[in-house]
């Protein structure tokens, strides 16, 4: 210290024990350098740390996570392949060619997918139904399935056989009904109208328009007739409407009368108009008809059929419609007269003749006086004359 300074006072000493004096393994110790404690991580208190053993769990659950992430990862592309293909496979079993070997027609019944389903199954169009229903189910907007009769080409795809039952037009039957039939003639026509269903009663005679008339499966008969009957009542309206002036018929009733004896009396269309001017003349005049169908009509009971040739007899009998016996028109027609001969009536062609009788071909030869006629009707016989057997 400085001299010349007092020593500073010194604070006093606690009384302390006294040291130990120190072993051997103590010294050891003392001298070894301690090693730093351990520190834990911190723990969240929301989030607890793990317990004993789960460090353990985990390393051993690893490899069998990996195996799991990879199953469904193959799973995965196995389902996005198969998304991918399936547009592809459904179109391909729509449009693949059918087992049907050849063009069939089949009535495809009432009911829902799979009473449709088992009819074309049934007639060998398809061979899987339940495709063939799981498509209905797809495309509701498509439009309902039809029950009617439908022809199937060879080979009918599903695509294709569902087009035919939403949009294709049904089979179309045929009913002909000839010009000069008569009212039961008709009837045994519709009669036999195989396609059609129901009965009809017998036509008035002369209210059905010849001419062939499609219709579907199923379709009745009545309402056939029906269409028939409207047919002809709209052409005798628009052709009345029409008619030449001066003709000595009041109603179109008339009219269809005198065409339905033109009908009967040739077949050959240029003639008709010459055939309506002798009758037309013959009315004007007051002469009787003398129209050998009315008669044949009348003692046939309104078949229009005979068994034999007319007769003298047949020409006099008493009937109404016996135009020999009978001035003017029958009461009603002998038959269906055809469009033509309806415009025939009611457009005659400009004429004097009063008599016409058959020529032996076909056709018919005119005459204006009884004379001429009278030599034409000689003729005619001599060409029908039995021939003279030789001795």
């Amino acid at each position: 210290m400085p001299a010349g300074e007092p020593p500073a006072a010194e604070p006093p000493i606690a009384d302390q024990p006294a040291a130990e004096p120190l072993t051997p393994a103590a010294s050891e110790q003392a001298e070894r350098p301690a090693s730093p404690a351990p520190q834990s991580e911190p723990v969240s208190p929301q989030h607890p740390g793990p317990l004993p053993g789960t460090a353990t769990a985990f390393v051993d659950a690893g490899p069998r996570w990996g195996r799991k992430i990879a199953i469904c990862a193959i799973v995965g592309i196995i389902f996005a392949i198969a998304a991918a293909l399936a547009p592809r496979a459904w179109d391909f079993l729509l449009a693949k060619p059918g087992p049907l070997p050849e063009a069939r027609v089949l009535v495809i019944p009432h009911g829902g997918s799979a009473t449709v389903a088992q009819a074309l199954q049934n007639a060998g169009v398809i061979d899987q139904p339940l495709v063939f229903r799981l498509a209905v189910w797809s495309s509701p907007g498509a439009g309902p399935l039809r029950a009617a009769e439908f022809a199937f080409p060879p080979h009918v795809s599903l695509s294709q056989v569902l087009s035919i039952l939403r949009t294709a037009r049904p089979v179309q039957h045929h009913l002909t009904i000839a010009e000069g039939l008569t009212a039961q003639q008709i009837a045994a026509v519709l009669a036999r109208a195989e396609a059609a269903t129901g009965q009809a009663a017998i036509p008035a005679e002369g209210s059905v328009l010849p001419q062939t008339y499609d219709y579907e499966y199923g379709a009745d008969r009545a309402a056939l007739q029906s269409r028939a009957q409207g047919a002809m009542a709209r052409l005798v309206e628009v052709a009345w409407a029409g008619r030449a002036p001066g003709l000595p018929l009041a109603t179109p009733k008339e009219a269809v009368i005198l065409a339905s004896i033109i009908e009967r009396e040739t077949a050959l269309p240029s003639e008709r108009a010459h055939v309506a001017a002798v009758y037309v003349n013959r009315l004007r005049l007051g002469m009787k008809l003398e129209a050998d169908p009315t008669v044949a009509y009348g003692i046939s009971g309104g078949s229009g059929l005979l068994e034999h040739p007319l007769t003298r007899a047949d020409l006099r009998k008493d009937n109404p419609y016996n135009t020999y016996r009978n001035t003017g028109l029958p009461p009603g027609p002998i038959c269906a007269p055809g469009r033509e001969s309806i415009e025939a009536a009611l457009h005659p062609a400009v004429s004097d003749d009063l008599y016409f009788v058959a020529d032996g071909t076909g056709g018919h030869v005119f005459s204006h006086d009884f004379a001429t006629h009278d030599a034409a009707v000689a003729r005619w016989r001599a060409l029908n004359a039995a021939p003279v057997k030789p001795n």
